[in-house]
């Protein structure tokens, strides 16, 4: 009696173990920096998914990002300055480049990954609603599952934002913390949809 007993608590163990053994969920922050606003909100976004258990960041400007690094992230967060209203110029090749390597690793693109956007911009009024509906339309057009921020009020968000041109210019400690509370977000959401969706 005792053994059978032994038997199952040893596979009950086993299986525990290589559940936990599961890699960790891979998160992609590219981000284009111009004066360095854009990447202040970029590690504050990763400090907020590294507050999140079993994942693993890579944080990378956006012309450092490889192929491989698209391939294998489950989640994708694009910052990048307002540049006449759009994003720039760095940051659409990247959302160009993910297109191609997902199309070449497969016919399903970003089904089942999670993506995001930020941004940074020199007045409350230089585009960044409509730079971020941009990005967002481009990831959903890949299939992707496009995950927004919650503001300081508790309403929902298209992703952070920074007005770097106040008194004293740069970014705030407030957009800092709604930069690390998406990246937390994100994280998390990202987390929970993996193991939902078959790759």
């Amino acid at each position: 009696m005792v053994r059978p007993i032994l038997r199952i608590l040893a596979c009950t163990l086993l299986a525990a173990a290589a559940a936990g053994a599961a890699s960790p969920v891979r998160i992609l922050i590219a981000y284009h920096s111009r004066t360095g606003n854009t990447a202040k909100m970029a590690a504050a976004v990763r400090e907020g998914a590294a507050s999140v258990g079993d994942v693993e960041i890579v944080f990378r400007k956006v012309a450092e990002v490889t192929a491989e690094d698209i391939v294998k992230a489950d989640g994708i967060v694009l910052g990048t300055p307002v540049e006449w209203g759009n994003l720039s110029a760095e940051a659409k090749g990247f959302l160009d480049r993910v297109g191609a390597a997902l199309g070449k690793a497969g016919a399903t693109y970003g089904e089942g990954r999670t993506a995001a956007v930020f941004c940074t911009a020199g007045s409350p009024s230089n585009g960044q609603e409509m730079e971020r509906l941009y990005a967002i339309a481009a990831f959903l057009a890949m299939r992707f599952v496009v995950v927004g921020g919650v503001n300081q009020e508790c309403f929902g968000s298209l992703g952070p934002q920074a007005v770097t041109a106040g008194k004293p210019p740069g970014v705030t400690d407030g957009e800092r913390a709604e930069a690390r509370r998406f990246g937390e977000r994100f994280a998390r959401l990202t987390r929970q949809l993996r193991p939902a969706v078959a790759r």
